[in-house]
């Protein structure tokens, strides 16, 4: 059993939002099936950190799910800036389940056993207003919180967010703590496309080793994690 990610796949099947426009993205949907289906299997887990679906609803996200629900493998879920159809658990577990997509589940304020190691994360943020520091401080909880799940179940974290905890010179302080505190030392993230990704810290900072995941930077092949 192999655990792989990718982040940011924009899925647009029920929603006139076409990523072709971008330079790189041309037939996307395409390659990613035949990259995924090329190299996960059924008994694999793939973890998607946000911006999902650009579906308004979540009833809306039907026919993206229903791509994901048929490709190999388990899929772990979280969220990004650009999923507005995000709801509550109970809404989306009632929503999978009404729809039979059995091979996806969900991680918010919780974690996800996989194979011997735990699945943990939450979207992340930047923020350059007191406003916006509220929303960070509510993620970096959030964080915390799987986190804490993890070290309950005796499983090593593996950490995924959406927004990079570091980007150029900037440190999120307030996710990279969570991480330091928690012993973290692998942490996956996405979110950043096109010229933005030139200026991705990856590799080891402050004792984690960091990457991005970002469906174009990967392009559109699943990053086999372990």
């Amino acid at each position: 059993m192999s655990l792989y990610a990718i982040a940011d796949l924009h899925l647009s099947l029920g929603a006139k939002k076409p990523m072709d426009i971008f330079e790189g993205w041309k037939n996307y949907v395409e390659r990613l099936e035949a990259n995924w289906r090329a190299r996960v299997q059924p008994e694999d887990t793939v973890v998607i950190p946000g911006d999902i679906s650009w579906a308004m609803s979540l009833e809306d996200t039907v026919r993206d799910f229903a791509f994901l629900q048929a490709l190999p493998g388990r899929k772990v879920l979280m969220k990004g800036n650009h999923d507005y159809w995000w709801s509550t658990m109970a809404k989306m577990r009632a929503f999978l389940a009404r729809n039979s997509f059995t091979s996806l589940t969900f991680v918010h304020n919780s974690a996800c056993p996989v194979e011997g190691r735990c699945i943990c994360g939450t979207r992340g943020w930047f923020y350059d207003s007191e406003g916006d520091k509220k929303v960070l401080l509510r993620e970096a909880g959030r964080l915390n919180t799987s986190l804490c799940e993890a070290e309950k179940q005796q499983l090593p974290p593996i950490v995924f967010l959406h927004y990079p905890p570091i980007y150029r010179d900037f440190a999120c302080t307030e996710i990279t703590d969570v991480l330091a505190a928690h012993g973290v030392t692998r942490c996956y993230y996405g979110h950043l496309h096109g010229r933005a990704r030139r200026y991705a810290v990856e590799g080891l900072h402050g004792g984690i080793t960091y990457q991005l995941i970002s469906a174009d930077q990967l392009k559109f092949d699943p990053l086999l994690i372990e």
